[in-house]
Formats: C-alpha cells, sequence, structure tokens
C-alpha cells in the first residue's frame, strides 16, 4: 500500500508539475560519456509508424553549450525498405552548411546551418515533410527550406529514433550534445502525435493524443536538471579550505594546504594540482578569488594584509602566510576591479565584533588603503553576499548591528546597496520585506545589470542543519523568488561557508558548500543546476481541480490493490541467485550480470546503494558512522578476505577513544549494523580468526565490488565478455564517488589503476584491424578514469585512422595535447605522426 501510494503522489507531481517555458525538454548525453551512457529516443518501441500518403515531424532543436564535440546523428528515419534518411550536425569549421540529410550512404542536396548565437540559446523548430505519392523529403528550418527525391510508396512504415539506437543494422552512438522538445507527427493536416518532452523522470515519453509512449535510453531530463541541484563534485581535505571561480574557462578551484581541486564544468570532471611550492599556511578565514583578465588564482589572509599569486606553470604560490591565531573576519566579501588592478574588501565579523570596513589591495604597488565612503550608511555586518558590476559592486543582507557590538541589538540586515569605487560612494537601494524566516546569503551574487536581476543563495543562520535555496531578485525593486529545491548545509560560523557561481558559456549555476569537522578535515560538496531555474514543481490550482485530482488518485488506488492482489495470489516466479554462478567443470567462478532485480544487492560503483530481499532501497537506514564501518569490513572482506581486526577498526574509526571507549563504541555500532543487514538475505557479520568479515552465505546477494574484483584479479585472459561486464559494472560512475574517507584513498587509487590496466591488456590482446571500433570504445572509457593516457590516445588515433576518420583521429590527438598541457603545465612532445608510427600498414 505505501508504495501505491507513493506512485500516486508521484503522478500528481508529474502530472499537475509546471515549468518555465524554456525549462523542458530531453537533453542528450553525447561525447562527454561513454558510448553506453549516451541518450537515444525511440518514437515506437518494438514497432513501426505507419501512414497513408505521407507525415510531416516537427520538433524544436537547441544545443546543449560548453561541450567538446557536436558530430552525431540528431535524428534517423529508416523505412520499409530498411533505406536510412539521417539529420547530422557536421562539425567541420571548413564547413558552411553544418547540418545535411544523408540518404543511405550519400549526401542529398538538403545542408543548412543554424548560427551559433540561435543554436545554443534558442529553440529552433525544424520540420520534415515526407510525401509518399510525390517521392519526396521536404526539410525547413527558420527560412531555409529544400526537397529531395526519397524512395517511398504509399501506406509506408518508417521508424523514428533520434540520438543514439541499436536498431537492426542502424546502430550508432555519435550523439551530439543536443536537446529537443515539442515533437509532433501531421498526418494529412491533422496532428496525430504528440511528445513535449516534459517529464521530470523516468525511460518513458509520454505521447498526448494517442497514448503511443516512447522510450528513452539514458535520458536527461531538462525539466529536472533547472529544478534539482545535481551533486557533481565531493570530497575532503586536510585543513582550510576556500573557493575561486574561473568564468572564462569554467573552472572551479578549490584552494587547500597542499594542493588545488579544479572541477571542470565543460568536461564534468575533478583532477588534483600538488604544489611544488610546498605547504601553504591557510588560516581560517583565507578567500581565494580569480582574476579572469589575466588569468591568475589569488589567495589572501585579510588579517595579515597579504596577498598570494598561483604559478599554474611551476604550480606554486608567489608567497606563504604566517601562522597565526583565528581570523577577526569571518564571512568577508571581497571583489575584483579589473580597472584599477584592485581588490576591495567589504566587513567580516570577529572577536564579537561586525565590521564595516573597506580597504583596497592595489596589485601593482602591493599597497593596502581604507577606503573613506560618503554616501548612504554601510552597517557592520556579515554573511552578505556581493556582486560586482560596473564599476563597483551590489551588497546585499546579512547580519550585524548599527554599533558592531555582537552585544547591542544583532539582527537580520535585507538591505541592498550599491558601492560605486570610482566615487567611493554607498547608495542605498531598498530593503527587503521579509515575512516568515530570516536567513543571511551566502557569500556570493550572480549580478545580471541587462536584466536588472541578481541572483543568491539564502539560509537560516540560526540553524546547524540548515538548506541552501537560490533566489532570484530584483537590482530596482524589494521583491525576490526562490528557486529550484534546496541543498543541504551544515552551519557553524566558524566552520561552514557556501558560494555561487554561473557559468556564462554552460549556463549553469555551480553552489560549492564548504565544512570543516572536528578532526581538521574540510569537505566539499560541488553542485550544479541549470539556468533558468524553476520556481516550482507543483502549480496551484483552483479548488474545483482538486476533485478531479481525488478522482484519479482513487482510481489509480483501486487498479493498485487489484495488482497487489493479483500479484499475492499469483505463483512466485523463480529467481536464481545474482552471484557466482559455477558451470560443472569449471575451477573459477563465472562473473555474474548485473542483477535484472535489485533484491540482496549492494552497489559500490556510483552511490552506494543497498537493497533487502524485497528490493526495497534501505541506504538510508546508514547513519554515517554505521556506512563507515559497513564500507570499511566489507571492502577489506572482499580486497583482503580475510577481514579487518578490532584494532584497526579502531584505529580507522575510533582513534581518539580509549581501548574500553572504542571497544564500547564498536560494539554498539556491529549491532546496529547487524540489524540493518538481517533484511538482506543469507548476510552476516562475524568474527573469525580475529577478523571481523561480512560474509554472503551461498553467494545469495550481489556485490558489485565482488563482480568487479573477480573480473580483474582473474587468471584467465580479459576477453570481450569480461569486459563487457566490467563495463556494466562501472558505467554506474567511479568507485563511491560521493563516499570520500582517508583510509578508502588506497582502494579508489587500486580501482583506477586495474581497471586501466584491464582496459588497456585487453587492448594490446586485439589487433586494430579486427575490431577498430571497439577498440575506440576501450580507449574511451581509459580516458574516463585517465585523461592523459598516452597508449589510450594512440590505440584510438590508430584505429580512427584505420576506419578512414582522419579528422577525428587528429581531433583525438589535438584534445589531448590540450589536456596535457593543462594538467602538466608543459607541451606533449611527440607529434601526431610519432603517435601513428611509420609503419601505416599496420593499422
Amino acid at each position: 500500500m505505501r508504495h501505491i501510494l507513493s506512485v500516486i503522489l508521484l503522478l500528481s507531481l508529474i502530472t499537475f508539475g509546471r515549468a518555465s517555458g524554456q525549462s523542458y525538454g530531453l537533453g542528450f548525453y553525447s561525447h562527454e560519456v561513454v558510448q553506453d551512457q549516451r541518450t537515444g529516443l525511440d518514437l515506437s518501441p518494438g514497432k513501426t509508424l505507419c501512414f497513408e500518403k505521407g507525415f510531416e515531424i516537427e520538433f524544436d532543436l537547441s544545443f546543449l553549450p560548453g561541450r567538446s564535440d557536436y558530430f552525431g546523428y540528431i535524428a534517423r528515419f529508416v523505412g520499409s525498405n530498411n533505406q536510412n534518411i539521417d539529420f547530422i550536425y557536421d562539425k567541420k569549421l571548413e564547413e558552411k552548411q553544418h547540418f545535411k540529410i544523408i540518404i543511405g550512404d550519400r549526401f542529398s542536396n538538403i545542408a543548412f546551418n543554424i548560427s551559433k548565437d540561435v543554436l545554443f540559446r534558442n529553440w529552433n523548430k525544424v520540420k520534415f515533410s515526407f510525401d509518399f505519392e510525390r517521392k519526396t523529403l521536404r526539410v525547413s528550418s527558420g527560412t531555409y527550406t529544400a526537397s529531395t527525391r526519397i524512395d517511398v510508396k504509399r501506406k509506408d512504415c518508417f521508424k523514428v529514433l533520434f540520438g543514439t539506437n541499436e536498431y537492426l543494422g542502424f546502430k550508432t552512438n555519435d550523439v551530439p550534445p543536443m536537446k529537443i522538445r515539442n515533437i509532433g507527427i501531421y498526418e494529412q493536416g491533422t496532428k496525430k502525435y504528440l511528445w513535449p518532452l516534459d517529464e521530470f523522470q523516468g525511460s518513458e515519453a509520454t505521447e498526448k493524443i494517442n497514448g503511443q509512449s516512447a522510450s528513452v535510453l539514458n535520458p536527461l531530463w531538462i525539466k529536472k536538471l533547472h529544478y534539482d541541484w545535481q551533486l557533481v563534485g565531493a570530497g575532503y581535505m586536510e585543513g582550510q579550505l576556500s573557493i575561486a571561480f574561473d568564468k572564462k574557462e569554467e573552472i572551479l578551484f578549490i584552494v587547500g594546504p597542499d594542493s588545488l581541486v579544479r572541477y571542470r564544468v565543460k568536461a564534468e570532471r575533478l583532477d588534483t594540482v600538488k604544489y611544488t611550492s610546498g605547504r601553504q599556511n591557510l588560516m581560517r578565514g583565507n578567500q581565494s578569488l580569480y582574476d579572469n583578465e589575466k588569468g591568475k588564482l589569488i589567495n589572501f589572509y585579510y588579517d595579515q594584509r597579504k596577498v598570494s599569486l598561483f604559478d599554474t606553470v611551476k604550480r606554486s604560490w608567489s608567497k606563504n602566510f604566517a601562522v597565526t591565531e583565528v581570523t577577526y573576519f569571518w564571512h568577508l566579501n571581497k571583489f575584483y576591479l579589473p580597472e584599477d588592478t584592485s581588490l576591495y574588501i567589504f566587513g567580516g565579523y570577529g572577536h564579537f565584533v561586525y565590521k564595516n570596513q573597506i580597504e583596497r589591495y592595489h596589485f601593482p604597488t602591493d599597497s593596502w588603503q581604507k577606503i573613506k565612503v560618503s554616501g548612504d550608511t554601510l552597517v557592520p555586518r556579515y554573511l552578505a553576499a556581493l556582486g560586482s558590476s560596473g564599476h563597483g559592486a551590489y551588497l546585499l543582507g546579512g547580519y550585524g548591528s548599527s554599533t558592531g557590538q555582537q552585544m547591542l541589538n544583532p539582527r537580520n540586515l535585507y538591505d541592498l546597496l550599491y558601492f560605486d569605487a570610482g566615487k567611493n560612494t554607498i547608495r542605498k537601494i531598498y530593503d527587503l520585506k521579509i515575512t516568515g524566516e530570516d536567513f543571511v546569503f551566502a557569500n556570493s551574487l550572480v549580478v545580471n545589470e541587462k536584466e536588472k536581476t541578481y541572483y543568491g543563495l539564502v539560509f537560516p543562520k540560526h540553524k546547524y542543519k540548515s538548506n541552501i535555496q537560490l533566489v532570484e531578485g530584483s537590482l530596482d525593486k524589494p521583491e525576490f523568488k526562490r528557486l529550484g529545491s534546496q541543498i543541504p548545509y551544515l552551519f557553524h560560523d566558524i566552520s561552514s561557508f557556501a558560494d555561487l557561481y554561473y557559468c556564462p558559456e554552460s549556463k549553469r549555476f555551480l553552489a560549492v558548500t564548504l565544512f570543516t569537522d572536528d578532526k581538521g578535515r574540510t569537505n566539499y560538496s560541488i553542485y550544479s543546476l541549470y539556468s533558468a531555474p524553476i520556481a516550482h514543481l507543483v502549480a496551484e490550482m483552483p479548488a474545483k481541480s482538486f476533485g478531479y485530482l481525488y478522482i484519479a488518485a482513487l482510481a489509480l488506488l483501486l487498479i493498485g490493490i487489484v495488482v497487489l492482489l493479483y500479484r499475492r495470489l499469483k505463483p512466485a516466479a523463480v529467481i536464481l541467485p545474482p552471484g557466482d554462478v559455477r558451470v560443472p567443470g569449471q575451477t573459477e567462478p563465472a562473473v555474474a550480470d548485473l542483477p535484472a532485480v535489485h533484491r540482496n544487492s549492494v552497489f559500490l560503483f556510483g552511490d552506494m546503494q543497498v537493497f533487502d530481499r524485497s528490493g526495497t532501497e534501505i541506504t538510508k537506514q546508514f547513519t554515517p558512522l554505521i556506512r563507515e564501518l559497513f564500507l570499511v569490513i566489507l571492502l577489506y572482506t572482499i580486497r583482503w578476505e580475510r577481514g579487518i581486526s578490532s584494532d584497526k577498526l579502531k584505529e580507522l574509526l575510533w582513534m581518539d577513544k580509549s581501548v574500553e571507549s572504542a571497544r564500547n563504541n564498536r560494539s554498539v555500532n556491529i549491532a546496529k549494523l547487524k540489524s540493518i543487514l538481517e533484511k538482506v538475505d543469507d548476510c552476516e557479520i562475524s568474527m573469525e580468526t580475529g577478523y571481523w568479515r561480512i560474509n554472503f552465505k551461498d553467494k545469495a546477494a550481489y556485490v558489485d565490488y565482488q563482480e568487479y574484483f573477480n573480473i580483474v584479479n582473474s587468471k584467465k585472459e580479459i576477453s570481450r565478455d569480461r569486459i563487457g561486464k566490467l563495463v556494466r559494472i562501472i558505467k554506474r560512475g567511479s568507485f563511491l564517488s560521493t563516499t570520500a574517507y582517508e583510509w578508502m584513498d588506497p582502494f579508489k587509487s587500486e580501482i583506477s589503476n586495474e581497471i586501466i590496466d584491464a582496459y588497456l591488456h585487453f587492448a594490446r590482446s586485439v589487433q586494430i584491424q579486427e575490431d577498430p571500433e571497439l577498440l575506440i570504445e576501450v580507449a574511451n572509457y581509459v580516458f574516463y578514469f585517465d585523461s592523459v593516457n598516452e597508449e589510450a590516445m594512440t590505440v584510438k588515433c590508430k584505429a580512427l585512422v584505420h576506419l578512414g576518420k582522419h579528422s577525428q583521429s587528429r581531433n583525438t590527438y589535438e584534445n589531448f595535447c590540450k589536456e596535457y598541457k593543462l594538467l602538466y603545465g608543459d607541451d606533449f612532445t611527440k607529434r601526431f605522426s610519432d603517435v601513428l608510427g611509420s609503419n601505416l600498414n599496420d593499422i
């Protein structure tokens, strides 16, 4: 019953959801992911669409910005005579007409272009008109219209596919990073089918006229991306961290004491750069920013009036900081003004005093100057938001007091101010009128002067377990609205920090949260949300509409009860255990496929997920400590076979506890873990010969890490079958991608190396002429874990040349060189001809 009610609630949310006009459609995963994860749309799964005299199909098309490769199949029409009509995008720079129609194995006369400004910013309607009697196809887009001859007949049938597909002999996985919506099919002037593609989740697209649902492979629902913040990166580093953003290249920097982490938005990848200059003394309250004009990463500690610049080539900082006491300037605001090459500092809080001073650091002279301002009053504050614009910056809200003293009537502030750096004046624009719960702001505002709007992040400062919410406001009027879903945020003045950035090319917001724990480790989380954000998923309805909703819900409930009773009375199907399967005469276990039904399953690749015997996910029952305890015992059991000792558990989880206290903690949490794992068939925690183990009797449960371990440690050669099974395991994502413990780093590093070795070992066993397409896939899998693997690049370039795709081979080499330069700061020394080798006949 609980599941049925959940379905009803979900259906009501989807049915009555609404979004802004630009914020729905189907996005397509493209070359940024491996082939198995790309998006495809089949309008008639399992059959074809048939028409009497012809049909017209139209849809809205746009491209997702910020991707590296745009080549691919937008749509493919396959007729009854097995002739393909392909709508492709050719990215070649020398081509003036990038959109082309291919009929069979030849280019037709239909070719046109859509300017990049329009293609990436707007929806563009494309229309195909199939005339069976005249045997013609007419294509129109904007002002362009052209026709060509096609081989069709009356009552012909077509398979209509978008993006990747596996249909008969027409399989393709070259997909441009696009988005489509509002697919309509007309027959003799009457609309016969309509797929708005306005879903929020799921692998089906609802057809609104005849109920002809389309199937979607690896969907990227645009509506979800405009409402739900997606966690795109997480981890921790020892010590204090700060954040900066390069908006031109769209790279987020997380600056740590020993290294910095870079999140590349366009590639959607994290990497780490170790310092050659040694450890930076980053005090609590240090902050960073990026000079987009000169391409400089800057870190400063205001208490010492010291600024340090990072050399990306040498990977070193220009200055270090002295070790001092806690800052006097928590949560200050800052901005860089290119026209006078200066850094401006606002406010902050420390030692029971709120600040309102403004100070300027001039880079050419390495000097600091206090700014005397005139105009309206700047009330002392911290936890305000600041966004640069024009010759100055907007400052919004915060928490402070008129006197600056924490003991004298501190309060939330909601005034919007503008600081003019040329005139050194403060101008108050308005006060927000707030009803309900008070809030403060994350550090930055994203200002859009053209639209006279701003975006910021707000949260209540009086809660430890808090949530961050995006807001959009006006620069002229005291009004704002909340947008998108909430982000979990642990807030404590001296331990937390949050910031907001905008990617102008990728059209995405980035929210970053930092939290420093009691052990001095700072956890970071990076979230992404596409613009324009959606305010609500559920629209308000007139009172009379609720009657229809109740009737629909009641009907669904009755249907659900009938289905439930039918399933209980129906004999149960036999489900074979999803673990190791042994074949007579076989000495080692075969590698099991991923279970079709998630029962008695543990997934560690991607997000950790645990499913009980009924297929219900029980992951949320694991508290953070029990989750870590479960993982450490399970990983040590599989990797080292014998398990983990009590002493090692104390060292990893209860180092700060006495022997007795650690024993008590272990006993209590082992008992809690056993209670959770009782829901999984034949799963037990035991202590054998002094080591804690998690055992699955009779291999009743599926553990993806165990299956992975069987593959990479097999004494047999890595076959095509095993490579396929390895791909199916890791396509969920990297190993425990959102989980970071220091003891886990060797496991993650080892797994990454093992996967790369397995792929490359397989690639060496296959001659390029035997299966070049498969070797290209294998090389792409390697790049998923190591973007600058020279051997994978060589294999891919040679395979592409063998297929006659010389320009793609050259692009692969050039992209590799660029990535190599960004990562190492040095040029890749081998020439393209050296990579291919002198004996091209071997290719």
